[in-house]
C-alpha cells in the first residue's frame, strides 16, 4: 500500500465523483495498490476493505479523525476526535496477502431451527443492492448460500425477521469493521447515543475537500503566472502558499 499523492487525489475525485460509495471505494483502493487489478479488491470483504481505507487515510492524512455530530436531544453541536488505531483495534490489521487470498470464505451460522451457511459481505454485494429501503435484508439474502429448517432446505426468503437479525449480528462479530458505532455522551444534556461511522463516507468527504483546494490553488497560480498544472502541482504545499500568499489570496 502507498500513501495518495496530490496527482491521486485529483484523479481519484475526478473519476468517483458522483459515484456510488462502493465505486468511490474502489476507485480509493485503485490509487493504493496501482499493481492490483480491480478484481481482486472486490474480493475483499467489507470489514477488510476498510481496515485498509482506515490505515491509508492515516498514511495520507494522519491517524486523527475529528467530526461533528448534533445530541439527538438537545441539538448541541459536538466534536468528535479519535484515532484510526481505535478503530482498527476492533478489527484484525490489514494485511496486503489479504487482498490474493480473498475468496467468499463459506461462514456457519446456527438459530434454531434454522443452519445458515452464508459469505462475509463483499463490495460485489453492496453494488448489487439497488434499493436502500431494503439495503439491509438484501444484503443478508445476497450473502445466504443455504438455509436449512429441521434439516429441510428452504428458501432464504423463508427466513423470519428475527432469524434475520440474529444473522446481521453474527456477521457483525465475524467481520468487525463492518458496522462501526461509536458511543457519544452530550456534555450538555448528558444524553447518550451511538452513532454509525463510515470510513468511505469519511474519506471520500476529505479527499472532496482537498481535491476543491487544490484546484483552486492551480486556478490562481495559472491564472496569475501562467504555469501549467503540473507544474504548480509539483511544488510544495509550503511554496504554494507563498505564491498564494504574494499575490493576495
Amino acid at each position: 500500500m502507498q500513501p495518495l499523492t496530490i496527482f491521486d487525489i485529483l484523479e481519484i475525485w475526478e473519476h468517483g465523483t458522483g459515484c456510488s460509495p462502493v465505486k468511490q471505494a474502489l476507485v480509493i483502493l485503485s490509487h493504493a495498490f496501482p499493481q492490483r487489478p480491480a478484481a481482486e479488491m472486490v474480493r475483499l470483504t467489507i470489514g477488510q476493505r476498510d481496515a485498509c481505507l482506515l490505515q491509508l487515510r492515516a498514511m495520507t492524512f494522519g491517524p486523527l479523525l475529528s467530526g461533528l455530530v448534533t445530541c439527538p436531544a438537545c441539538g448541541e453541536r459536538l466534536e468528535m476526535a479519535f484515532d484510526t488505531s481505535d478503530l482498527q483495534a476492533t478489527g484484525a490489521p490489514f494485511s496486503e496477502s489479504e487482498i490474493s487470498e480473498a475468496e467468499n470464505i463459506e461462514m456457519a451460522f446456527a438459530y434454531a431451527p434454522y443452519e445458515v451457511t452464508y459469505h462475509l459481505p463483499t463490495s460485489i454485494d453492496l453494488s448489487a443492492i439497488a434499493d436502500p429501503a431494503s439495503a439491509c435484508q438484501r444484503l443478508l439474502e445476497a450473502c445466504v448460500r443455504d438455509v436449512h429448517r429441521d434439516g429441510v432446505a428452504i428458501p432464504v426468503s423463508e427466513l423470519p425477521a428475527d432469524a434475520l437479525e440474529a444473522l446481521a449480528e453474527h456477521i457483525s462479530q465475524s467481520d468487525p469493521l463492518v458496522d462501526v458505532t461509536l458511543d457519544v455522551t452530550c456534555p450538555v444534556c448528558q444524553h447518550a447515543w451511538q452513532v454509525i461511522f463510515d470510513i468511505v463516507t469519511f474519506f471520500w468527504a476529505e479527499i472532496d475537500a482537498w481535491a476543491a483546494r487544490l484546484m483552486h490553488e492551480v486556478h490562481v497560480l495559472a491564472s496569475a503566472y501562467g504555469w501549467r498544472e503540473a507544474d504548480i502541482l509539483h511544488m510544495s504545499v509550503w511554496r504554494r502558499q507563498r505564491y498564494l500568499e504574494l499575490i493576495g489570496v
